[in-house]
């Protein structure tokens, strides 16, 4: 077992079968239900044909049907590529997400071997389908994939400037330049992600003021540019159409917190259950093993994991692919406290990475079966 960590080129063949079969699974997960409406001008069944359609699509969504016109704006130009191009884009993002969440968690050391980092992707992919509510829903399925997969990168990005600001002390002015459109796209997202960025923003500026510290121009214009979007998101008349036409919780206020209640708890037994198994684990390891305490950036990383979860009491339905963003917070501290356990004890890495292993064959497990169901070689 050790010889297989070891060898740079059991890395590589764990990536690349992890990409082949996340691939052709995208190719076996058909446009359907959402996609095939979003894949017109929504006001008709005329198909869109360029990105002046989609602008008139998304005039009409937002004014009749729902206000997260950045999400669905994204959709509709992956759904405009085709399904062969959709596919290579989404295992691209897979991938793009699992980078991100090592940078959120400052393990994304370029200077050790390639090998090591792609062993650290890899196992970042394992961990986003192996312990994945509700993979197909929120990562392959093209409606579920812009609206969890793709918007959660621009979200991390966007938390990750803010929590970078903590430790870095230069004055980072060319982030003015795309923390306005990053903080639109993450605050107009989805309803439970987009606030939280917002108040990570904020809670920076907050902990720069504490600490006397100057709070710089792009923090306050990330801020700004986060609500407004929030706000154009929430605020959309397509909501209040659509709430209007909602009658399945047209009940009394008791049963209603007992609905929202039951619901947030099924998010925090079921479907998020994998998530803070593997998030209990690491912290048992990280006190018994590194006898190390949670740091500001990870505090503040599990405070969003918990908000993200709160806040869909709000909402009356809570389906399990909406515990995607809280999950991925979760790993974003995970892989942030594995590298310190395996920096303060070398020892600690080999279980853990078999660990790992079986993630990973839990995660390929569920492709290859969907995709043997897919072929009919299953029933």
């Amino acid at each position: 077992m050790k010889k297989i960590f070891k060898d740079d080129r059991y890395a590589w063949l764990f990536a690349i079968v992890s990409v082949v079969v996340i691939f052709i699974t995208h190719h076996y997960v058909p446009f359907m239900m959402d996609d095939n409406w979003y894949s017109t001008v929504l006001s008709s069944d005329q198909p869109i044909r360029n990105f002046s359609d989609i602008v008139n699509a998304q005039i009409w969504h937002y004014n009749n049907w729902g206000g997260r016109s950045m999400t669905h704006s994204l959709l509709q130009c992956i759904l405009l590529t085709g399904e062969t191009a959709a596919d290579v884009l989404n295992t691209l993002v897979t991938v793009l997400l699992a980078v991100i969440i090592l940078l959120t968690g400052d393990s994304l050391n370029v200077k050790k071997s390639v090998s090591n980092l792609v062993l650290k992707i890899t196992a970042v992919v394992a961990l986003l389908v192996g312990m994945n509510a509700n993979w197909k829903m929120s990562m392959f399925w093209e409606s579920g994939a812009a609206n969890y997969l793709y918007i959660t990168c621009f979200i991390l990005v966007f938390i990750n400037t803010y929590l970078r600001a903590l430790d870095v002390k230069k004055d980072l002015t060319l982030v003015s330049l795309w923390i306005i459109p990053l903080g639109i796209i993450s605050g107009w997202s989805n309803e439970n992600m987009g606030p939280v960025a917002l108040l990570v923003s904020v809670a920076t500026m907050i902990i720069v003021y504490k600490r006397h510290e100057k709070i710089k121009l792009w923090m306050i214009l990330g801020s700004i540019s986060s609500l407004a979007g929030s706000i154009a998101c929430i605020v959309a008349p397509g909501n209040f159409v659509r709430s209007a036409q909602d009658n399945s919780h047209n009940v009394g206020i008791i049963w209603k917190l007992f609905l929202r209640g039951y619901s947030e708890m099924r998010g925090l037994v079921s479907y998020l259950f994998p998530a803070l198994f593997i998030t209990v684990v690491m912290y048992a390891l990280l006190k018994l093993v590194a006898k190390e305490k949670v740091t500001l950036k990870e505090g503040i990383l599990l405070i969003c994991a918990l908000l993200s979860w709160g806040a869909m009491v709000l909402s009356p339905h809570y389906p399990d692919r909406a515990s995607f963003g809280t999950m991925t917070f979760l790993f974003c501290v995970c892989v942030s406290w594995c590298e310190r356990i395996v920096k303060k004890n070398p020892e600690a890495k080999n279980p853990i990475l078999i660990g790992l292993l079986f993630i990973w064959l839990r995660a390929m497990f569920f492709c290859c079966e969907f995709i043997a169901m897919s072929k009919g070689w299953i029933i």
